[in-house]
């Protein structure tokens, strides 16, 4: 991929609280002067994991250097199981220790994991400081870095403890998704077929005709990324706390996240997009169950997403199946719960979902047994 491909910058809304997400190559490389360019003479503490470390922080702490920002680094292991209480505490305390001030910022260098956990601590540390994201995945840069949502998971369910604290910038640079392992490509690639999912299906099928061309990388894979920042960033500005509409934005979680916690977080077994693909299609079969939508358009989804090569059905994940009552009690912890009554986002039809509140936990529990072995 060559830098003469056109940045994208979408602008997320929210009056003096607004940002920037930069869309692009070669930005990690540029990091230093664009964080320089609005937040001359900060200090910062980088985040990242080992695998994201190896191949990218030197590049990212030159090129601090160069823009005059001096860097403190911190390297944690990778996975889900590092989004907990005392790697926060680590976080936290590294940041102290660095002397960091509340102006000063944290950098998370990795994807939604690194991005979840140090926004958390930015959050928290000097009751918050500044945040910018650097995703390195798919998944990261078209979801979990935008919006402000941070946090750590419990045992009893997947982002339970944490705070919305907004980034300063986010830097999205696509060069490193050309060295992503594919498994975590098309993870992130569910993330983006969600947004059409959603409330825009003329994206929906531009993705059905030209998904090739978005994993090939280049120019289809900017706009892709930009259109999903965007999509995501018009939900944020009307709905920044999660009220109402940015609810939508969780179509597929509740089945995902479930999923994810009934298998323990082991990434060797699933991973969130996977989970969230997986949801998405429950999600539109539920509608279909409950005569809502076409059982036509839960086939197109599943075609679709099983075409770029994620799983669709539970039975697509590895070892012994979570049984129905397990699921639901992650279920019944998800944070779209209220008052004890089950919150899903369901479907009228490809780009027409709908938060849906106490929906029966019986004809749910029904339809997951069934769907074990199916």
């Amino acid at each position: 991929m060559t830098l003469t491909l056109p940045r994208e910058i979408v602008r997320v809304d929210l009056g003096a609280r607004s940002y920037d997400i930069v869309i692009g190559p070669g930005l990690i490389a540029q990091a230093g002067a664009e964080i320089a360019a609005r937040k001359p003479g900060v200090r910062c503490a980088v985040v990242t994991d080992s695998n994201v470390a190896a191949a990218h922080l030197d590049t990212l702490l030159e090129s601090l250097a160069a823009g005059g920002i001096e860097a403190a680094p911190l390297v944690l292991e990778p996975g889900e199981k590092t989004k907990r209480f005392d790697q926060l505490i680590g976080v936290c305390d590294h940041v102290l220790g660095a002397r960091l001030e509340r102006g000063d910022l944290v950098l998370a260098l990795g994807g939604g994991v690194i991005g979840d956990l140090s926004g958390f601590a930015a959050g928290i540390v000097r009751r918050g400081m500044g945040f910018v994201q650097l995703p390195t995945s798919l998944l990261a840069q078209v979801d979990s870095s935008v919006g402000g949502k941070t946090g750590i998971n419990s045992a009893h369910g997947k982002n339970l403890i944490g705070v919305f604290h907004q980034p300063d910038l986010v830097l999205a640079d696509t060069d490193v998704l050309d060295t992503l392992p594919i498994r975590e490509f098309r993870a992130g690639y569910a993330e983006l077929a969600k947004y059409g999912l959603i409330d825009r299906p003329e994206f929906f099928a531009w993705l059905e005709a030209n998904w090739r061309d978005v994993f090939a990388g280049g120019a289809a894979r900017i706009h892709a990324i930009a259109t999903g920042c965007q999509a995501k960033a018009d939900v944020v500005a009307a709905d920044e706390r999660e009220s109402g509409a940015r609810a939508l934005l969780n179509l597929g979680h509740t089945f995902g996240h479930a999923l994810e916690a009934a298998t323990g977080y082991d990434g060797q077994r699933l991973v969130h997009g996977e989970g969230v693909a997986i949801g998405m299609v429950l999600a539109y079969e539920f509608s279909a169950r409950m005569n809502l939508a076409s059982p036509d358009d839960a086939a197109r989804v599943r075609h679709h997403l099983s075409q770029v090569g994620l799983p669709t059905r539970m039975s697509d994940i590895e070892g012994e199946l979570p049984k129905t009552d397990i699921l639901m009690t992650h279920i019944a912890q998800d944070k779209k719960v209220r008052r004890g009554a089950l919150t899903f986002i369901l479907t009228r039809g490809i780009g027409q979902s709908f938060v849906a509140g106490d929906v029966p936990q019986d004809e749910v529990f029904r339809f997951l047994d069934d769907k074990r072995t199916s």
